[in-house]
Formats: C-alpha cells, sequence, structure tokens
C-alpha cells in the first residue's frame, strides 16, 4: 500500500482540492481526497509528500511511426524493424513526460502494446487503431507510387488500409479488430500531410460510413474520424462517428450537431501550430507546405468556437515524427494543453482534456482512468508545481518528479 500527501489535489474532473491525499494498493486507487479524510494506512505503507499531485495524462491523438521527418513517403523505405524501433524509444519518452496512456490513431502502436504490457519495454498504456481505414486516393493513400506498390506498402507495415465500397469497408473494420484494435480510425475528409487530397473535400460517401460505424459497434468498438472539411465532419457525425479528430472547418451547424450527438473533439492543435511555424525544418514535402497555410488560422477559430459553445474536447498532438528534434517530439504533449489554454480554456479544463476525457474517447472500452478517484486506476503523477496555476510546469518532464502506472513507480526524480 502506498500514500500520496500533498499541498494540492487536481482530481481531473473538480476542483483542486487543498491538502489532498491519495491511497493506492496495487494498480487501484482506493482513497483520493482530503488529508482529514483519508483512512489510516498500516504502518508498512510507504508515504510520500509532494507539492501536487494528479491523474496520469492522456494523450487521444498521436501515431507511433517511427519516422524522422512528416513525409509520409519515408514509412515505403524504411524497414519497418527501424520504425519500431524508434517507436519504442518514443513511447519511453512520452511516459517520463508523465503521458500514461495513449489513444493510438493509426501507427505501430497495435504491436508495441504487445511488447509494453508484457514489459519488454517501457511506455504508457496504449490504446490502439491499427491503421487508419480510408478511400483509394484519401488521406490514408501514398499517391505519389503506384497503386500496387501503395497496397504492398500498407500490407507490410499496416499504417493504414485502402478500402472502396461496403464489402472493402467491412473487410478493413474487421482487420483491424482480427489485430485487436481498441477504435476504428478512419479518413472522413482529406488531409495535410497527403499530397492530392483536399481536406475540405468529404471521402467516405455515407453509406461507406454507416456501415464502418456499424461493424465496429458490433465489436463495441467506436469511430474516430479524421475530419478538417465541414462535409465530412456532418457525414461522420450522421453515421455515428463518436470522434471527430482536428475540426477545422468547424462551424455553428457543425458544433450544434457535434453537441446533438454527444460526440468529442480531438483538436490537435499542437501539430497544427508546430507545422505553421515549422514544417520545412520537419522535413515537411512541399504538399504539407501549401496545404498548412489555409488551415492554420480556420483551425484557431474552429477551436474558439467548440470551447465558447462548451464542446466536450480532448487533448490530442497528432505527433507523427520520431526522436529528439525539438519540433514536435513524443515528450512534447503537454504543450496540447497550452494550446487548449490559447484557444479559452481554463487551466482546470485543459487537463480535464487531458485526463478525465481521455477515456471517453474509447466508449465502451473506456478503463476507469484519468481520475483520482477511488476504483479508478492508480496512473498517477507527482508535480513538482501546482499546474493548475500554470500550465507550462507540465510540458517540463523535469517537473514531473514521479509517475505511477497501474500502481507501479516508473519515474523518480525525488523531490
Amino acid at each position: 500500500m502506498e500514500r500520496i500527501e500533498a499541498d494540492v489535489l487536481i482530481p481531473g474532473r473538480g476542483d483542486v482540492v487543498n491538502n489532498g491525499c491519495v491511497v493506492f494498493d496495487g494498480p487501484t486507487i482506493t482513497y483520493a481526497g482530503t488529508f482529514e479524510g483519508a483512512p489510516k494506512t498500516p504502518a508498512s505503507a510507504k508515504v510520500h509528500h509532494v507539492p501536487a499531485v494528479m491523474p496520469g495524462l492522456w494523450d487521444c491523438h498521436g501515431h507511433f511511426m517511427g519516422l524522422r521527418t512528416t513525409n509520409i513517403e519515408d514509412g515505403a523505405r524504411t524497414p519497418v524493424a527501424v520504425m519500431a524501433a524508434r517507436a519504442a524509444a518514443d513511447a519511453a519518452r512520452c511516459l517520463q513526460a508523465g503521458f500514461t496512456s495513449v489513444r493510438e490513431v493509426g501507427g505501430l502502436g497495435i504491436f508495441l502494446v504487445r511488447a509494453i504490457d508484457e514489459g519488454s519495454i517501457p511506455g504508457p498504456h496504449v490504446y490502439a487503431a491499427g491503421g487508419m481505414i480510408s478511400p483509394t486516393g484519401g488521406h490514408g493513400d501514398l499517391h505519389m507510387y503506384p497503386l500496387d506498390f501503395t497496397r504492398d506498402v500498407l500490407e507490410r507495415t499496416q499504417l493504414s488500409a485502402l478500402a472502396d465500397g461496403v464489402p472493402e469497408c467491412l473487410k478493413a473494420v474487421r482487420g483491424m479488430l482480427r489485430l485487436n484494435a481498441r477504435v476504428i480510425k478512419i479518413c472522413a475528409s482529406g488531409g495535410v500531410a497527403s499530397e492530392v487530397d483536399h481536406p475540405i473535400h468529404q471521402e467516405f460517401s455515407e453509406e461507406e460510413l454507416c456501415a464502418i460505424v456499424e461493424e465496429a459497434a458490433r465489436a463495441e468498438r467506436i469511430v474516430a474520424a479524421h475530419c478538417h472539411g465541414k462535409p465530412g465532419i456532418l457525414a461522420a457525425l450522421r453515421a455515428g462517428c463518436k470522434t471527430i479528430e482536428h475540426g477545422t472547418y468547424l462551424d455553428e451547424e457543425a458544433a450544434d450537431l457535434l453537441l446533438e450527438k454527444r460526440a468529442i473533439l480531438v483538436p490537435t492543435r499542437f501539430i497544427i501550430d508546430r507545422l505553421a511555424k515549422s514544417a520545412a525544418a520537419m522535413g515537411s514535402p512541399d504538399y504539407i507546405l501549401r496545404k498548412i497555410g489555409p488551415v492554420v488560422g480556420r483551425h484557431a477559430e474552429a477551436l474558439r468556437l467548440a470551447v465558447k459553445k462548451g464542446l466536450r474536447i480532448a487533448a490530442g498532438t497528432d505527433i507523427i515524427t520520431s526522436g529528439v528534434t525539438g519540433y514536435a517530439d513524443w515528450g512534447q504533449n503537454a504543450f496540447e494543453l497550452v494550446n487548449l489554454q490559447e484557444a479559452g480554456m481554463k487551466p482546470l479544463q485543459a487537463i480535464e482534456a487531458a485526463t478525465a476525457t481521455g477515456p471517453l474517447t474509447l466508449g465502451p472500452l473506456a478503463p476507469k482512468s484519468g481520475q483520482l478517484k477511488e476504483g479508478y486506476d492508480a496512473d498517477i503523477l507527482a508535480i513538482a508545481k501546482n499546474p493548475a496555476q500554470d500550465l507550462t510546469v507540465l510540458t517540463n518532464p523535469d517537473h514531473v518528479r514521479r509517475i505511477w502506472k497501474s500502481g507501479k513507480l516508473v519515474k523518480d526524480l525525488g523531490g
């Protein structure tokens, strides 16, 4: 049994608790609340005194792809074993930054999770989609290569799957479920990091979208829809997709439908901001440099609208690159909280987006995570300063002094 006594306790949802206490026994929290209300613990219990305690953080949109640049073409010419080795190092950096859970919406996470869960490599809890499902010519296609070669690459890497028409869409969903995908990721609009498709254009038809959602639902999986353009956002929501990724061209009508459907927006402001500032330095091809410009300002407007209207928002970075570049790396995930604050969120709202709301992006498969609450997973952070007063504290991994994942201490810097 372990006991954490803190000057401030941030529960994930709700107000800060002064003079807080968290007690956990193995992987589960048995008490979280005021110091005065805490149960007596045996003399053998480990006691930790920390400035601030909070739940482990969630990144609800990331990609463990092991690519050194934002050029997706690199995935066709890099051995999968090399990409996986890089991704393993990225997973360790993610965990050390305080992100104990990642919803991985396309990449090698579907395979990393096995190595992480068996203890072979360190990393967060990974809830992976496998490959994102795209129509031919869509955001998940490699437009610069012949189609037969592209299909071979995607079959080999499992980074995405091409599907056209209802039968192929059903087969693609079943293929991801065969890999034990915890969420199904689709491309409902064009994107920025793909060559010839347009971010505004809807990709899958509504018939295809409905088939995908219904097939996923039979296995209790929700569908996460990559959507920049409004047509794709509306079509995805009408079909029953439960999370909208990016939401660049979200307007009042789309926001109202998102509220009506009780869906969640994962805006990924971090990557859009970083690409706007450093796309060339990040090794981006010409088409990303061309596409990012019109998106940046419109995305900022959409995110401010989403915050103003009170949409449910979950934090996600859309980190795709590997290593330590200083631009958009695993380990910099907490900058998304700062981006959310810049869009109008209060610090505790941004923290909730990266803690309590995170599990909800998995629908029926949501774990009891993201809150300091009795019966919830003991994914816990000890922070050097109160992040509710200054979110930038979380952007420095050195301020994340201790990390418990499932009740096991995986980082201890003391203090």
